[in-house]
Protein backbone atom coordinates (compact mmCIF):
# COMPACT_ATOMS: atom_id res chain seq x y z
CA UNK A 1 0.00 0.00 0.00
CA UNK A 2 1.39 3.07 -1.17
CA UNK A 3 1.57 6.21 1.07
CA UNK A 4 2.21 9.97 0.00
CA UNK A 5 3.97 11.03 3.28
CA UNK A 6 7.15 9.65 5.59
CA UNK A 7 5.60 8.89 9.28
CA UNK A 8 8.84 9.92 10.47
CA UNK A 9 8.40 13.07 9.53
CA UNK A 10 5.03 13.38 10.66
CA UNK A 11 6.14 12.06 14.12
CA UNK A 12 8.77 15.28 14.12
CA UNK A 13 6.04 17.46 13.39
CA UNK A 14 3.62 16.19 16.12
CA UNK A 15 7.15 16.81 18.47
CA UNK A 16 7.19 20.13 17.25
CA UNK A 17 3.65 20.85 17.75
CA UNK A 18 3.23 19.95 20.91
CA UNK A 19 6.64 21.88 22.21
CA UNK A 20 5.35 25.05 20.13
CA UNK A 21 9.12 25.82 18.71
CA UNK A 22 11.91 24.04 16.56
CA UNK A 23 14.44 24.85 19.28
CA UNK A 24 12.70 22.58 22.41
CA UNK A 25 11.79 19.99 19.93
CA UNK A 26 14.99 19.44 18.33
CA UNK A 27 16.19 18.98 22.84
CA UNK A 28 13.67 17.05 23.06
CA UNK A 29 14.77 14.79 20.04
CA UNK A 30 18.05 15.28 20.94
CA UNK A 31 18.69 16.19 17.10
CA UNK A 32 20.10 19.45 15.45
CA UNK A 33 17.43 21.84 15.23
CA UNK A 34 18.29 22.10 11.04
CA UNK A 35 17.58 18.33 10.96
CA UNK A 36 14.24 18.76 12.66
CA UNK A 37 13.48 21.67 10.56
CA UNK A 38 14.20 19.91 7.48
CA UNK A 39 12.07 17.08 8.08
CA UNK A 40 9.01 18.83 9.11
CA UNK A 41 9.04 20.76 5.71
CA UNK A 42 9.59 17.72 3.82
CA UNK A 43 6.70 16.29 5.42
CA UNK A 44 4.60 19.73 4.27
CA UNK A 45 6.68 18.76 0.96
CA UNK A 46 4.83 15.77 1.06
CA UNK A 47 1.51 16.57 2.27
CA UNK A 48 1.26 19.85 -0.08
CA UNK A 49 0.21 22.50 2.42
CA UNK A 50 1.91 24.81 5.21
CA UNK A 51 1.35 23.08 8.94
CA UNK A 52 3.01 25.75 10.29
CA UNK A 53 3.36 29.58 10.94
CA UNK A 54 5.70 31.72 12.85
CA UNK A 55 3.90 32.95 15.88
CA UNK A 56 5.97 35.45 18.03
CA UNK A 57 9.00 33.42 19.12
CA UNK A 58 7.56 30.41 18.60
CA UNK A 59 5.42 28.31 15.65
CA UNK A 60 1.67 28.13 15.21
CA UNK A 61 -0.60 25.60 13.53
CA UNK A 62 -2.01 26.25 10.19
CA UNK A 63 -5.57 25.88 9.99
CA UNK A 64 -4.16 22.37 7.47
CA UNK A 65 -1.94 21.39 10.67
CA UNK A 66 -4.25 21.28 13.14
CA UNK A 67 -5.67 18.89 11.58
CA UNK A 68 -2.78 17.24 10.75
CA UNK A 69 -2.24 17.23 14.63
CA UNK A 70 -5.35 15.75 15.50
CA UNK A 71 -4.83 12.86 13.47
CA UNK A 72 -0.94 12.28 14.34
CA UNK A 73 -2.42 12.33 18.15
CA UNK A 74 -4.72 9.46 17.53
CA UNK A 75 -1.74 7.76 15.28
CA UNK A 76 1.09 8.09 17.78
CA UNK A 77 -1.26 7.51 20.72
CA UNK A 78 -2.20 3.82 19.18
CA UNK A 79 1.55 3.56 18.58
CA UNK A 80 2.29 3.79 22.22
CA UNK A 81 -0.44 1.46 23.11
CA UNK A 82 0.56 -1.20 20.47
CA UNK A 83 3.36 -3.22 22.43
CA UNK A 84 1.60 -3.58 25.58
CA UNK A 85 -1.78 -4.56 24.10
CA UNK A 86 0.24 -6.93 21.68
CA UNK A 87 2.29 -8.51 24.53
CA UNK A 88 -1.36 -8.78 26.72
CA UNK A 89 -2.14 -10.40 23.85
CA UNK A 90 0.71 -12.74 23.53
CA UNK A 91 0.32 -14.18 27.17
CA UNK A 92 -3.50 -14.11 27.00
CA UNK A 93 -5.02 -15.90 23.87
CA UNK A 94 -8.42 -15.46 24.05
CA UNK A 95 -10.79 -18.43 24.44
CA UNK A 96 -12.95 -17.63 21.69
CA UNK A 97 -16.54 -19.22 21.22
CA UNK A 98 -19.25 -18.38 18.72
CA UNK A 99 -22.45 -19.44 20.22
CA UNK A 100 -26.24 -19.33 17.82
CA UNK A 101 -29.02 -19.01 20.24
CA UNK A 102 -32.46 -20.20 18.57
CA UNK A 103 -35.44 -17.49 18.98
CA UNK A 104 -37.59 -18.54 21.61
CA UNK A 105 -35.00 -20.26 23.88
CA UNK A 106 -34.89 -18.18 27.41
CA UNK A 107 -32.52 -16.16 28.06
CA UNK A 108 -31.93 -17.00 31.55
CA UNK A 109 -31.64 -20.84 30.77
CA UNK A 110 -28.89 -19.21 28.20
CA UNK A 111 -27.10 -18.34 30.47
CA UNK A 112 -27.51 -21.49 32.98
CA UNK A 113 -26.58 -23.43 29.71
CA UNK A 114 -23.45 -21.50 29.28
CA UNK A 115 -22.20 -21.22 33.03
CA UNK A 116 -19.81 -24.33 32.64
CA UNK A 117 -17.75 -22.32 30.24
CA UNK A 118 -18.67 -18.43 31.87
CA UNK A 119 -15.30 -19.12 34.25
CA UNK A 120 -12.73 -19.93 31.73
CA UNK A 121 -10.39 -17.40 31.63
CA UNK A 122 -9.61 -15.06 28.97
CA UNK A 123 -12.91 -16.16 27.61
CA UNK A 124 -14.36 -14.04 24.42
CA UNK A 125 -18.04 -15.02 23.39
CA UNK A 126 -19.83 -14.24 20.54
CA UNK A 127 -23.38 -14.61 21.07
CA UNK A 128 -26.06 -14.42 17.75
CA UNK A 129 -29.84 -15.78 18.26
CA UNK A 130 -32.09 -16.24 15.13
CA UNK A 131 -33.96 -18.27 12.90
CA UNK A 132 -33.02 -21.91 13.41
CA UNK A 133 -31.93 -22.36 9.74
CA UNK A 134 -30.18 -19.40 9.57
CA UNK A 135 -27.80 -20.25 12.51
CA UNK A 136 -27.74 -24.20 11.08
CA UNK A 137 -26.73 -22.73 8.10
CA UNK A 138 -23.48 -20.58 9.89
CA UNK A 139 -22.44 -23.60 11.95
CA UNK A 140 -22.18 -25.49 8.96
CA UNK A 141 -19.96 -22.67 7.19
CA UNK A 142 -17.85 -22.78 11.01
CA UNK A 143 -19.33 -19.24 11.57
CA UNK A 144 -20.80 -21.21 14.67
CA UNK A 145 -19.32 -23.19 16.91
CA UNK A 146 -22.49 -24.61 18.69
CA UNK A 147 -26.18 -23.66 18.34
CA UNK A 148 -28.22 -23.53 21.77
CA UNK A 149 -31.67 -24.93 20.98
CA UNK A 150 -35.13 -26.15 22.31
CA UNK A 151 -35.59 -28.79 20.04
CA UNK A 152 -33.13 -31.24 17.94
CA UNK A 153 -31.41 -30.16 14.70
CA UNK A 154 -34.42 -31.52 11.26
CA UNK A 155 -33.17 -34.75 9.68
CA UNK A 156 -31.23 -33.47 7.08
CA UNK A 157 -27.92 -35.83 5.75
CA UNK A 158 -26.33 -32.94 3.96
CA UNK A 159 -26.38 -30.72 7.19
CA UNK A 160 -23.82 -33.43 9.05
CA UNK A 161 -24.83 -32.29 12.51
CA UNK A 162 -24.99 -33.46 16.22
CA UNK A 163 -27.92 -32.90 18.64
CA UNK A 164 -26.51 -33.16 21.96
CA UNK A 165 -29.18 -33.61 24.93
CA UNK A 166 -28.13 -30.53 27.72
CA UNK A 167 -31.48 -31.66 30.05
CA UNK A 168 -35.15 -30.58 30.44
CA UNK A 169 -36.80 -28.23 33.50
CA UNK A 170 -40.34 -28.44 34.35
CA UNK A 171 -42.74 -25.46 33.41
CA UNK A 172 -44.30 -23.77 36.23
CA UNK A 173 -46.50 -20.33 36.05
CA UNK A 174 -45.47 -17.04 37.52
CA UNK A 175 -46.97 -14.06 38.66
CA UNK A 176 -46.38 -10.89 40.44
CA UNK A 177 -47.04 -10.52 44.10
CA UNK A 178 -50.54 -9.01 42.93
CA UNK A 179 -51.57 -12.40 40.59
CA UNK A 180 -49.32 -14.77 43.07
CA UNK A 181 -52.43 -13.62 46.14
CA UNK A 182 -55.05 -14.70 43.46
CA UNK A 183 -54.05 -17.73 42.07
CA UNK A 184 -51.99 -19.76 44.68
CA UNK A 185 -54.65 -21.06 46.37
CA UNK A 186 -56.68 -23.40 44.49
CA UNK A 187 -54.19 -23.75 41.32
CA UNK A 188 -54.77 -24.62 38.73
CA UNK A 189 -58.62 -23.90 38.96
CA UNK A 190 -57.36 -20.62 40.17
CA UNK A 191 -56.32 -19.51 36.77
CA UNK A 192 -59.79 -19.04 35.41
CA UNK A 193 -59.65 -15.78 37.95
CA UNK A 194 -56.22 -14.46 36.35
CA UNK A 195 -55.33 -13.18 32.80
CA UNK A 196 -52.67 -15.53 31.54
CA UNK A 197 -49.73 -14.90 29.25
CA UNK A 198 -48.80 -17.11 26.85
CA UNK A 199 -45.94 -17.73 24.33
CA UNK A 200 -46.33 -17.85 20.71
CA UNK A 201 -46.98 -21.11 18.49
CA UNK A 202 -43.37 -20.57 17.53
CA UNK A 203 -42.30 -21.84 21.09
CA UNK A 204 -42.18 -25.65 21.06
CA UNK A 205 -43.32 -25.45 24.71
CA UNK A 206 -46.53 -24.15 23.31
CA UNK A 207 -48.08 -27.10 22.38
CA UNK A 208 -47.58 -28.90 25.64
CA UNK A 209 -49.35 -26.06 27.23
CA UNK A 210 -52.70 -25.74 25.25
CA UNK A 211 -53.02 -29.82 26.21
CA UNK A 212 -52.35 -29.10 29.59
CA UNK A 213 -54.97 -26.46 30.04
CA UNK A 214 -57.15 -28.61 27.78
CA UNK A 215 -56.53 -31.73 30.37
CA UNK A 216 -57.26 -29.48 33.05
CA UNK A 217 -60.67 -28.53 31.41
CA UNK A 218 -59.21 -24.58 31.65
CA UNK A 219 -59.83 -22.04 29.31
CA UNK A 220 -58.07 -18.99 31.30
CA UNK A 221 -58.45 -15.28 30.08
CA UNK A 222 -55.14 -14.65 27.14
CA UNK A 223 -54.66 -11.13 27.48
CA UNK A 224 -50.77 -11.48 25.51
CA UNK A 225 -48.88 -14.06 23.21
CA UNK A 226 -45.53 -13.03 23.40
CA UNK A 227 -42.31 -14.85 21.42
CA UNK A 228 -39.46 -13.27 23.09
CA UNK A 229 -39.03 -15.02 26.53
CA UNK A 230 -37.16 -12.25 27.82
CA UNK A 231 -40.54 -9.58 26.55
CA UNK A 232 -42.74 -12.61 28.26
CA UNK A 233 -40.95 -12.05 31.62
CA UNK A 234 -40.74 -8.31 31.55
CA UNK A 235 -44.75 -8.15 30.91
CA UNK A 236 -45.14 -10.78 33.60
CA UNK A 237 -43.50 -8.80 36.26
CA UNK A 238 -45.40 -5.13 35.81
CA UNK A 239 -48.56 -7.60 36.50
CA UNK A 240 -50.43 -7.71 32.94
CA UNK A 241 -50.93 -11.45 33.84
CA UNK A 242 -49.12 -14.70 34.90
CA UNK A 243 -46.84 -16.78 32.63
CA UNK A 244 -45.13 -19.93 32.12
CA UNK A 245 -41.67 -20.40 32.33
CA UNK A 246 -38.54 -23.02 33.64
CA UNK A 247 -38.66 -24.02 37.25
CA UNK A 248 -35.32 -23.95 37.25
CA UNK A 249 -34.86 -20.31 37.17
CA UNK A 250 -37.15 -20.00 39.85
CA UNK A 251 -34.53 -17.96 42.29
CA UNK A 252 -33.39 -16.27 39.55
CA UNK A 253 -37.09 -14.81 38.60
CA UNK A 254 -37.70 -13.90 42.08
CA UNK A 255 -34.70 -11.52 42.56
CA UNK A 256 -34.53 -10.23 39.09
CA UNK A 257 -38.20 -9.64 38.40
CA UNK A 258 -39.53 -10.04 41.91
CA UNK A 259 -42.05 -12.61 40.33
CA UNK A 260 -43.26 -15.98 42.44
CA UNK A 261 -43.56 -19.63 41.67
CA UNK A 262 -47.53 -20.20 41.73
CA UNK A 263 -47.44 -23.93 40.56
CA UNK A 264 -46.12 -26.79 38.53
CA UNK A 265 -47.49 -27.77 35.05
CA UNK A 266 -47.09 -31.72 35.84
CA UNK A 267 -46.05 -33.23 32.31
CA UNK A 268 -44.39 -29.77 30.96
CA UNK A 269 -41.03 -29.35 30.38
CA UNK A 270 -38.70 -27.55 28.16
CA UNK A 271 -35.67 -29.84 26.47
CA UNK A 272 -32.25 -27.93 25.81
CA UNK A 273 -29.88 -29.10 23.20
CA UNK A 274 -26.71 -28.11 21.87
CA UNK A 275 -26.31 -28.86 18.41
CA UNK A 276 -22.34 -29.01 16.61
CA UNK A 277 -21.14 -29.77 13.50
CA UNK A 278 -18.97 -33.14 12.70
CA UNK A 279 -15.82 -32.10 13.17
CA UNK A 280 -12.65 -34.17 13.76
CA UNK A 281 -11.64 -31.97 16.68
CA UNK A 282 -14.85 -30.80 18.84
CA UNK A 283 -14.20 -27.43 20.46
CA UNK A 284 -12.76 -27.92 23.63
CA UNK A 285 -15.16 -25.04 24.88
CA UNK A 286 -18.04 -26.59 23.45
CA UNK A 287 -17.04 -30.09 24.89
CA UNK A 288 -16.94 -28.45 28.20
CA UNK A 289 -20.48 -27.51 28.21
CA UNK A 290 -21.57 -30.78 27.58
CA UNK A 291 -19.42 -32.39 30.20
CA UNK A 292 -22.47 -31.93 32.96
CA UNK A 293 -24.87 -33.24 30.59
CA UNK A 294 -22.89 -36.16 30.11
CA UNK A 295 -22.11 -36.83 33.63
CA UNK A 296 -25.80 -36.46 34.48
CA UNK A 297 -26.96 -39.16 31.86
Amino acid sequence: MSQAFNHRHLYYFWVVAKEGSMSRAAETLDMAVQTVSAQVRELERDLGCQLLRPAGRGLALTEAGTIAMQQAEQIFQLSQALPEQVLAAAQAPAARLAVGIADGLPKLEVQRLLQPVLGVPHLRLVCDDGEMADLLADLVLHKLDVVLTDHPAPPNAQLRVHSHSLGTSDIGWYGSEKWWAVAHEGFPQSMRDVPVLLPTSHSVVRGQLDRWLHQKGLRPKVVGEIEDSALLETFGSTGLGIFPAAMTVADELLKRSQVRLIGACEGVQEHYYAISTERKVMHPLVQQMLRPAAARS
